[in-house]
């Protein structure tokens, strides 16, 4: 949804609440944000909490995994190797992004989104201490609910007015727009969740400096925190109760659009009483909604290569620092770069380019933003191969870092400048504001209203199927052969962007339509 988006908007009030309809609604009228209330703060905060613990917590695992204890160039404990600590990453984040689909249910069928919630971040508290497989699943359980459970939630603060015509107190009229509103929330979470992402720098200094963990205790502190503001806050939320099962009535519309030659209108009450003479216990808005979150649903499937080539900054992008110079830098903080640059970024897409794209009446939506976000995620891609191989064409070990006897046993990479792997992470930042930050506003607005959590989940499939890939390119994730593994993520995610687009823009111009 653009900034301008009110293709749902059908009414609204003035100040003095007197009822109007859109087409009363002067098309001049500047549209603006509405007053975003104080509790979609405060849950935007305890994402951030959560965010900021899941990234302390997991930034120094390659490390930890991939090195041996005592490697004198980077901190280290089990000496798996890097495929192997790839691998075993990968693995978390494939169960991580599946846990949400029953979170998902749970929450809107039987608990409700807090306490889902509170739950949730309850159980990644206590168990940051254990060990590392059991930390894993663990972990992987906890963030499963948070994922399911915190846009949603955060969402059900804001007041589900669409357009609201308001007199301000110089006299101008203006409309509140929820379109503009909810895409300036989305991004402002996205925004305070990588300032909390930064945690990857302190942690991974205490990681060198100190242990792991030290590394470890920070996050967990900070969680504590959020979990706090979950609870006293309490009375202050606006907690919708849990609708009821309503699973088996979307799986009866999918089961009438099967039989139906998958036509989504073979499931209308209109149609099943003229062909069938039966009457069905749902109406005719529940099937355009089922309709609207299959939309999403199908988009979340371009998602999937897109995920593989995110997750490389949390593993071989790390190895990949590593191998080059850090001027004491630990090689594992400089994928704080990513959340860095989206900081950066954020407000310069959403304060400048996107209202200079809207001046200019130039239809930059949902799918238009996606699909130019898979571009831009192929270009990091290939820039990373493009340092790969600087990096093995530069001694003293070539194309075999840190391995020959020249690098005295770890303690000198191949004489590279770390930060040459600068522009890698600006344009993955780039690439997740487009795509990332859209795929959560076009998949929230578009599922049903009782069904929000389970679609989000479902989001988390694309990302679960992403880290499947992951798993089986592990092998690549070696030397001599890095350079072919970002050559054909970069490859490969830009046919994707081309399908993707030609599969897909259509629902631009649907949207442009409704406006």
């Amino acid at each position: 949804m653009t900034a301008t988006d009110n293709s749902t908007q059908k009414s609204g009030t003035t100040a003095l609440g007197e009822t109007i309809t859109s087409t009363k609604l002067d098309p001049d009228l500047p549209h603006v944000l509405e007053k975003v209330p104080g509790t979609v703060w405060v849950v935007a905060f305890i994402a951030a909490a959560e965010r900021f613990t899941y990234w302390g917590i997991t930034t120094p695992w390659q490390n930890y995994m991939q090195n041996p204890p005592g490697h004198k160039g980077v901190p280290g404990a089990l000496g798996l190797g890097e495929a192997k600590a790839s691998t075993i990453y990968n693995v978390f984040m494939f169960f991580s992004y599946l846990t949400p689909i029953p979170f998902a249910v749970i929450s809107d069928v039987y608990l409700g989104r807090y306490r889902t919630l509170r739950l949730s971040s309850s159980t990644e508290y206590r168990i940051t201490f254990g060990g590392l497989i059991a930390a894993m699943v663990l972990i992987g359980l906890a963030v499963g609910g948070v994922r399911a459970t915190v846009t949603p939630f955060m969402m059900d603060q804001y007041p589900l007015t669409e357009v609201k015509l308001t007199t301000l107190p110089n006299g101008k009229q203006v409309v509140y727009d929820r379109g503009l509103t909810t895409q300036y929330i989305y991004n402002a979470q996205y925004w305070l969740v990588n300032i909390a992402s930064l945690s990857a720098i302190p942690t991974t200094f205490m990681e060198k400096e100190v242990s792991f963990w030290a590394a470890y205790l920070l996050p967990s502190c900070f969680l504590a925190a959020g979990l706090s503001f979950l609870i006293l806050g309490q009375k202050k939320f606006r907690k919708l109760p849990p609708t009821g099962n309503i699973l088996p009535k979307a799986g009866s519309v999918l089961s009438c659009s099967i039989r139906g030659r998958f036509q989504l209108d073979a499931a209308m009450p209109s149609y099943q009483r003229q062909h069938f003479a039966r009457d069905v216990s749902w109406d005719e808005t529940f099937v355009e909604e089922i309709r609207h979150g299959l939309v999403a649903c199908r988009v979340i499937l371009g998602f999937i290569l897109f995920f593989t080539c995110l997750s490389q900054a949390s593993n071989n992008l790390i190895s990949q620092a590593g191998q080059m110079k850090t001027y004491g830098i630990p090689n594992d903080t400089i994928t704080a770069m990513n959340p860095i640059f989206c900081v950066l970024m954020g407000p310069v897409i959403q304060k400048g380019l996107y209202p200079l794209l809207n001046k200019k009446n130039v239809m930059f939506q949902s799918i238009t933003r996606m699909a130019t976000g898979f571009i831009m995620m192929s270009a990091s891609m290939a820039f990373a191969a493009g340092v790969q191989k600087i990096i093995y064409n530069t001694g003293p070990c070539y194309d075999r870092p840190l391995a020959c006897p020249a690098a005295e046993g770890g303690r000198t990479p191949n004489q590279v400048n770390v930060f040459l792997q600068t522009p890698t992470y600006i344009i993955l930042a780039v690439a997740e504001i487009f795509s990332f930050v859209t795929l959560s506003e076009f998949t929230y607005t578009k599922a049903p209203t009782d069904m929000k959590a389970v679609v989000q989940a479902l989001g988390q499939l694309g990302a679960a199927a992403g880290s499947a890939i992951g798993i089986a390119i592990t092998p690549l994730a070696q030397d001599p052969n890095l350079i072919w593994m970002y050559t054909g993520l970069a490859v490969a995610m830009f046919l994707v962007a081309v399908v993707f687009w030609i599969l897909f823009k259509k629902y631009d111009a649907v949207d442009s339509v409704d406006k």
